[in-house]
């Protein structure tokens, strides 16, 4: 019973000291980082700029009017040229570029016409795709860049423990060990989220690619109507 008691205690008291330790704030933390957390910072800024910038660009990309190529069909069918081309510019999307440019090559041998919307569909997934290398790159450097704290951090440990000798003291070591154990969290975090948003946006890209492919094959299909006829 008195054992029981003196548990209870025990840990009664331990409660402050773990409370206390729960608030302390993230900014402390991260200051105990040092230097290092300055570049998975700015990269981090990196990684959540060229994410949001490029999800709504390539979201904006897929937008197109499910009766765009009807429209297409029927102006072709009724030789009404310019104002396909009028419907093209006025839709602000790769699909609607590819269509144009196919457009205005009608009358040409249809390997021309092909080459020059595999032309502009290139030219546009590589600006769908601007930003994703520098995401990429984010997602495998900031984790170098915190285990490189890691070891600064435990260098700078094992140096303060050889310069204290025989007075070695826990206070004395902290230092280090914060910067290599809050350095690779840092790091890891940025690395781990920039891994899922590049992902996340080469799936988004690959599903327009699929899209303008689609759309390129149904046009070709509409150039070789007549000759089927």
């Amino acid at each position: 019973m008195l054992l029981q008691i003196s548990l209870a205690e025990n840990l009664n008291n331990l409660e402050p000291l773990q409370e206390g330790e729960l608030t302390m704030s993230y900014w402390e933390l991260a200051f105990k980082g040092g230097w290092v957390m300055i570049p998975i910072l700015v990269l981090s800024i990196i990684a959540v700029y060229i994410f949001f910038e490029r999800y709504f660009a390539i979201k904006k990309a897929e937008k197109v009017d499910f009766n765009f190529m009807n429209k297409i069909k029927d102006y072709i069918h009724d030789d009404k040229i310019d104002s396909a081309v009028t419907l093209c510019q006025s839709s602000e999307n790769p699909v609607a570029k590819m269509i144009e440019k196919g457009i205005s090559r009608i009358g040409r041998p249809l390997n021309d016409i092909n080459a020059a919307i595999e032309n502009v569909g290139k030219l546009e997934i590589y600006k769908l795709e601007k930003g994703l290398p520098t995401l990429a790159t984010v997602a495998g450097a900031a984790p170098m860049i915190g285990f490189l704290g890691t070891v600064m951090g435990m260098i700078r440990a094992f140096y303060d423990m050889s310069n204290a000798g025989a007075n070695i003291d826990v206070s004395l070591l902290s230092s280090g060990i914060y910067t290599a154990m809050i350095t690779t969290m840092a790091g890891l975090m940025v690395g781990i989220v920039a891994f899922l948003a590049y992902n996340a946006l080469v799936a988004k890209v690959e599903k327009v690619v699929f899209r303008l492919e689609a759309n390129t094959t149904e046009f070709m299909d509409l150039l070789n109507e007549p000759v089927n006829n």
